[in-house]
C-alpha cells in the first residue's frame, strides 16, 4: 500500500466523535486499500472534551486491513505552539514533521530519520490545497480537498481529499510513506483543531 502514488482519503462521518477514522481508497476504482484510525490514549480521548483536541497527544495507525498490524503510524505528543509529529513504518522510525511557526495557509517541514529536511508542505491561502515541495524546489506531490456537497460540508467536519505523489526518483525509499503520512497529518493532526 505504501508504494502507491495516489490515495483517496475519506473521513468517516460521526456524531460527537472523539476520534477520527479514514477510509483509504484507490482513486481510480474506489476500492478500499487501507484504513487510518486515530487511537489516542484513553485519558487523552476524554480530556478532549475540555481541552482543545489539537493540543492533545494522539496516534494515527494506518492499516491495510482491520485486524492486521499497522503498516505505518503517526505520533504527536503534547503541543503548545509548534507540533512535532513522528512517523514510524514497520517498527522503524522514518522521520518527522515540524510545523512552521508562521505560515499563511498552513504548512510544515518533512524531515527524514537523520534530521535532514526532505520536503516542505505548503498550503494555499485558503488552507486546503497543499503541495509537497522537495529540497530542490520541485513539486513532488499534492493534497487536494474534494468537496462533498453543500449538506455534508455545512453539517459535518468530515473531509475527503486526494493525496497524489509525483515522480520520487532519487528520493529515499521512505519518501513515499513519509509523504502519505504527511497528507494524512494535514487533516488528522493539523486541520482538525481548527
Amino acid at each position: 500500500m505504501l508504494e502507491r502514488n495516489s490515495f483517496f482519503v475519506k473521513e468517516r462521518v460521526g456524531l460527537l466523535k472523539l476520534v477520527d477514522t479514514y477510509d483509504i481508497l484507490d482513486p481510480a476504482t474506489g476500492q478500499p486499500i487501507g484504513i487510518a484510525k486515530e487511537e489516542p490514549p484513553v485519558w487523552a480521548k476524554w480530556l478532549r472534551l475540555v481541552i482543545q483536541k489539537s493540543m492533545m497527544p494522539t496516534t494515527v495507525n494506518i492499516y491495510e486491513q482491520e485486524g492486521q498490524p499497522p503498516v505505518a503510524s503517526i505520533h504527536r505528543g503534547f503541543t503548545l505552539i509548534r507540533s512535532k509529529v513522528r512517523v514510524v513504518a514497520g517498527g522503524q522510525p522514518l522521520g518527522y514533521f515540524q510545523s512552521k511557526l508562521i505560515s499563511i495557509g498552513g504548512g510544515f517541514n518533512v524531515f527524514d530519520n537523520q534530521n535532514q529536511q526532505v520536503a516542505e508542505v505548503k498550503g494555499n491561502w485558503k488552507g486546503w490545497d497543499f503541495k509537497f515541495i522537495s529540497k530542490q524546489g520541485r513539486e513532488i506531490g499534492s493534497v487536494t480537498k474534494k468537496w462533498a456537497g453543500l449538506g455534508k460540508e455545512l453539517f459535518t467536519s468530515a473531509d475527503n481529499y486526494i493525496i497524489s505523489l509525483k515522480d520520487l526518483s532519487g528520493a529515499s525509499p521512505a519518501a513515499g510513506a513519509l509523504l502519505l503520512a504527511a497528507g494524512l497529518a494535514i487533516d488528522v493532526v493539523y486541520k482538525e483543531g481548527e
